[in-house]
């Protein structure tokens, strides 16, 4: 993809989110800015707690009662959706525009309704299709998702269903709504290798034939490494990196990066301990100084624990919040696991 032509689907600046739970207020998302551009595949990835999904629930009205927008804007055509307050605003945009796919089929499958008649009721809502034209949409759609006799699956239950069948249904329902935006929030995490491989490329599949924007949340970067465009690395409520694929795995600059590929299993060497990233995220119900990750930097900076790093570019497509990138910074080295991925990278390159 062109970054220098390509279009922006949505924009989202300076976002942030706060909880509030028992008279204490948590700050989940920090003042994050990013972009999406049409007909992309974004992976956002981190651990754990790191506010991946709360943050794409709030492109769709979807966070919890106590949660609520502090600061920021969320631009998508033309209209700031951090401004809806009903309902009715976001049924607009939800499903209709901005679809998800969540992690568990399970709690997102009614038990007591067919699967047919779950993805023929979502096209009959978001795209006023009904009786047989809308059934044949639905039939036509488990075919594009991989289910083999579809006039048979259509009139089964969830429970007659596999895993790896039933995440393939979730997708179904979400692209009978005929979206522009594709959240797959952990869409893999409970199957097995490979059926992972399987729905990924299925994803692919189907970007293609709907035209989708897609945003995959991951806590494992090796999920994302073959479908995705650009990667935006999150850390304790903020994208720390982003930019091009390639340029994430063979040229990362935030030593949280260097930690998240580091700990990647592939990366691994037989007899020898793989790599844990050491210590805990910040509590984020406390104050953040500085650089959120610098308690877990070996190689931090005095300035980490003091102030935060703005965003530094590493080329028009990539950049890093961390002072190591600082002109007056000393040079650090990445961890030896990362320099034979550039290594890689570099032999690659000259045979391309």
């Amino acid at each position: 993809m062109n970054y220098n032509t390509a279009q922006k689907i949505l924009e989202v600046n300076d976002l942030e989110i706060k909880f509030h739970l028992r008279g204490k207020t948590l700050t989940a998302i920090r003042g994050v800015s990013m972009e999406l551009y049409k007909g992309e595949s974004l992976a956002i990835v981190g651990e754990s707690g790191s506010g991946k999904s709360v943050f794409t629930k709030s492109f769709m009205g979807l966070l919890d009662i106590n949660g609520e927008i502090t600061g920021g804007s969320i631009i998508y055509k033309g209209e700031d959706l951090t401004k809806y307050k009903t309902e009715k605003q976001w049924l607009k945009i939800r499903g209709k525009e901005i679809a998800t796919v969540f992690q568990d089929p399970m709690t997102s499958l009614n038990p007591l309704k067919t699967i047919g008649k779950q993805i023929q009721e979502t096209i009959v809502l978001h795209r006023g299709v009904k009786g047989e034209e809308a059934k044949k949409m639905a039939l036509d759609i488990l075919k594009d998702v991989g289910i083999q006799d579809p006039e048979r699956r259509y009139r089964q239950y969830p429970h007659e269903f596999s895993g790896g069948m039933r995440q393939r249904v979730v997708i179904a329902i979400a692209v009978a709504c005929n979206p522009q935006i594709l959240i797959c929030d952990e869409p893999t995490t409970a199957l097995d290798v490979t059926i992972q491989a399987q729905i990924l490329t299925l994803l692919k599949n189907l970007q293609k034939k709907y035209k989708l924007t897609i945003i995959y949340i991951t806590h494992d970067l090796g999920v994302v490494a073959n479908v995705a465009d650009r990667i935006a690395v999150m850390y304790a409520g903020d994208i720390v990196e982003v930019g091009k694929c390639e340029e994430v795995f063979y040229n990362a600059q935030h030593p949280y990066t260097w930690a998240l590929l580091s700990s990647l299993p592939q990366l691994g060497v037989k007899g020898e301990r793989l790599y844990a990233i050491k210590g805990t995220p910040p509590n984020l119900y406390n104050e953040i100084k500085g650089d959120a990750f610098a308690p877990r930097n070996p190689n931090a900076l005095e300035i980490d624990f003091v102030e935060r790093p703005p965003y530094f570019p590493v080329s028009p497509t990539h950049k890093a919040k961390t002072w190591l990138l600082d002109p007056r910074a000393p040079k650090i080295e990445p961890p030896v696991l990362i320099s034979k991925l550039r290594s890689q990278w570099e032999e690659v390159s000259k045979c391309l």
